[in-house]
């Protein structure tokens, strides 16, 4: 790095007309560095001024900005149009991680082939980092050399099997890249899977009653293979029509599993195992209306309010405002406990309902 450039202030360019529609918030724009000093970092984004890193967003990128010289062009993320000096405040942290997500992006779109490092296990898969982000490779996307072979499908023989590919490099890609929720999914499969996959996809369509084999329980559902090369995935919303908390009750490895086929996507079945079931809002359709006083039993609280059951798979929200803040409203109703209330909404064909506390 060259010598640290101090300087009294970096020039605000002019005011330009227009200027508003040509940088938005959240915008990557590129610029040179003009200036270093001891707590901020000056870019020249030509007609949109003058940007600048500074405070919290120059500590959080201070090792990046090591790296930084004079003339040198960088990306940024714009996180205020125009501050109170004329500058356009940026962050090069956001930059970096918008960056990494649309390079997840491009690799699924490319199907790039990455060496990584399994950093862990757990006992739905493993965990890999990749650009500083941590993914997950669940065991039903691994290789028949490295997926765990369990007869009795014993969860902590699992885990065992799978701890022991910690440290082990193996070549993945990258199918899954969701930044809002900050999640990154690998496969290990190679390209031959992945050519007879998309071959015998042709065969599914929307609406089909297939049966599988659960090959993986995770967090956020279910995974079935409908046969080789071909998976399923059943989402937690889609496993129950009551309140699924805990996937792994609902399922196991090795469990055979009818399911019914309600999305074929981008080389992705998504799989329904509630759309096998009689959904109790028809029925429920038949009993209820807005006004109508109810007993129902709490089920959850949430920032919202409070998640109430009147029938198994019917369940509508108290809204915190009924009580006023989150602590009345937990002093008042007992998870687990019964109450009476009032039904404030009730929609079948959306499978919604919210309720008001009787008091």
């Amino acid at each position: 790095m060259t010598e640290e450039t101090t300087i009294t202030k970096a020039p605000i360019l002019p005011a330009i007309e227009g200027i508003e529609g040509m940088v938005k918030q959240d915008d990557i724009v590129e610029g040179i560095v003009v200036a270093i000093e001891k707590a901020a970092l000056y870019v020249d984004l030509g007609v949109a001024g003058t940007g600048i890193i500074y405070g919290v967003e120059f500590m959080n990128a201070r090792d990046v900005i090591k790296r930084i010289n004079i003339s040198d062009t960088i990306s940024a993320k714009v996180i205020m149009r125009e501050n109170h000096d004329g500058y356009v405040e940026l962050s090069l942290k956001e930059a970096r991680q918008a960056l990494m997500w649309n390079d997840a992006e491009a690799a699924i779109k490319e199907k790039r082939v990455l060496d990584l490092v399994i950093k862990d296990a757990n006992k739905g898969g493993l965990i890999i980092d990749w650009q500083g982000i941590s993914g997950f490779l669940p065991a039903s996307q691994l290789k028949e050399e490295n997926y765990p072979r369990v007869e009795d499908g014993d969860k902590d023989k699992i885990m065992r099997e799978l701890k022991k590919l910690i440290g082990k490099r193996i070549s993945v890609t990258i199918i899954s890249a969701i930044p809002k929720e900050g999640k990154l999914i690998f496969s290990e499969k190679d390209g031959g899977v992945k050519e007879t996959k998309e071959v015998a996809m042709g065969s599914y369509v929307v609406g089909d009653e297939v049966d599988g084999t659960v090959t993986g329980v995770v967090e956020f559902g279910i995974f079935v293979k409908l046969e080789d090369g071909v998976e399923g995935l059943v989402h937690k919303s889609e496993i129950d029509w009551g309140l699924v908390e805990d996937t792994k009750a609902h399922a196991r490895v090795g469990d055979k599993v009818k399911a019914k086929i309600i999305e074929v996507k981008d080389g992705k079945i998504s799989l329904s195992l509630k759309a096998l079931k009689e959904n109790p809002w028809k029925e429920a359709a038949q009993k209820y209306k807005k006004g109508d006083e109810v007993e129902g039993v709490v089920i959850k609280f949430n920032k919202h309010g409070a998640l109430v059951s009147v029938e198994e798979g019917v369940a509508g929200l108290v809204h915190v405002s009924d009580f006023g803040d989150e602590t009345k409203l937990r002093s008042t109703l007992t998870l687990g406990k019964s109450s009476k209330f009032t039904i404030t909404l009730f929609d079948a064909n959306e499978e919604r309902m919210t309720l008001s506390y009787a008091k």
